[in-house]
């Protein structure tokens, strides 16, 4: 199951990868070149911290789908990178990325349910904000 995972995390994660190499690979001027990548970096930290925030995941959950657990805890703000974590990045398996249908796939197989939450306000009063935007 989790080699399953581990594949389904590389897949979704390849173009972001690829997306990096070819900013590493092409940018001219180092500066540059890492302000980008420190960019891409910092967006993803933040976006992940966010989700593991709001639905309460426990990093010991995530660790397993994950390449390094080290990083997992860097990007989580419950760690930090050395200067001696330098490594390769490699290339993404090329292929069909066809992520809408393993993303399809992957929420398919989750078992989480969902409490369907009602919000009830005083009788008399609608709703501030509505999905027509208030037309």
């Amino acid at each position: 199951m989790t080699r399953t995972h581990r594949r389904t995390v590389a897949t979704l994660a390849g173009p972001g990868i690829s997306a990096a190499r070819e900013v590493y690979l092409t940018t001219p001027g180092d500066a540059v070149r890492v302000a980008a990548l420190v960019e891409i970096s910092a967006a993803a930290a933040a976006l992940a911290r966010t989700v593991v925030k709001l639905r309460h995941l426990d990093p010991d959950l995530i660790a397993p789908h994950v390449a390094d657990r080290a990083d997992l805890r860097a990007v989580l703000g419950r760690g930090r990178w050395l200067p001696t974590m330098v490594r390769h990045v490699p290339r993404p398996p090329a292929g069909p990325g066809d992520l809408s249908g393993l993303v399809a796939t992957v929420l398919a197989s989750r078992s989480v349910r969902r409490r369907a939450s009602r919000r009830t306000s005083a009788p008399g009063q609608g709703a501030l904000f509505t999905a027509d935007g208030g037309r």
